[in-house]
């Protein structure tokens, strides 16, 4: 998967500034201020409950925050949308819904101007990708935790999105799929920019070139790197 970037690797993609989010007269996250650039590869930790999802979805402007600023930008202008793939946590995906495998990779290119061709491939190729093939007919509710996890996975990546956003990717899946999963990160990660979320940094976060602590303030560690991060994260 690779992408034809018009645009040196360092631009800043996403800017937040002074962003507070408070429900009732909680402060969950309290004068938040980052940049994304392109190219950077983000590794987000942090306490149960200290805001790192919330983050994540004040950066893709799914959440408003209660104070401050979110921009998207393109060589340095404001810009409304960005080419975002998002892994979402799979308890926030509702197995109910009668939708197949197929349906939901497929509802990544929603909004692409794609030939239907293309379409079709794209979607079979990722489903393969994921080792989906022999479930792409069944609904979302007949899937295990893990199976589940990968469709979402081939929604996100099915696009080729510049910029890829994964919350708890390695939630449920299997040692197997584990490695599988850090082989593709690690190949998009040359190509794509990318926000990794997990309360348990892992072998991908390894990868990555900038870490962040966040517990209700946002901590940004430059020599949290490989295993140097693990006791970084406990202090």
């Amino acid at each position: 998967m690779s992408h034809d970037h018009q645009h040196r690797a360092g631009d800043t993609l996403i800017r937040l500034q002074n962003v507070y989010m408070q429900w009732d007269k909680i402060v969950t996250l309290s004068d938040i201020s980052l940049e994304v650039n392109r190219g950077d590869f983000v590794a987000i930790t942090g306490p149960n409950g200290g805001g790192k999802t919330t983050l994540l979805r004040i950066i893709l402007k799914l959440l408003k925050p209660t104070a401050g600023r979110v921009e998207y930008l393109n060589q340095g202008c404001p810009v409304a949308t960005l080419p975002i793939g998002y892994l979402p946590q799979k308890n926030m995906i509702d197995s109910r819904f009668p939708v197949t495998v197929e349906e939901v990779v497929a509802s990544g290119l929603l909004g692409r101007k794609i030939a239907s061709a293309e379409r079709e491939q794209r979607v079979a190729e990722m489903i393969e990708r994921m080792g989906l093939k022999e479930h792409k007919s069944k609904c979302i509710g007949n899937l295990s935790g893990g199976q589940l996890q990968r469709t979402l996975m081939g929604r996100a990546l099915v696009s080729e999105p510049e910029v890829l956003v994964l919350d708890e990717p390695l939630s449920y899946v299997d040692k197997r799929f584990e490695h599988r999963l850090y082989e593709i990160v690690a190949d998009l990660a040359g190509s794509t920019t990318i926000l990794l979320v997990s309360h348990q940094m892992s072998t991908i976060a390894g990868i990555a070139t900038r870490h962040f602590i966040v517990d209700h303030v946002i901590e940004e560690c430059p020599a949290c790197h490989h295993n140097v991060y693990f006791d970084c994260e406990e202090r």
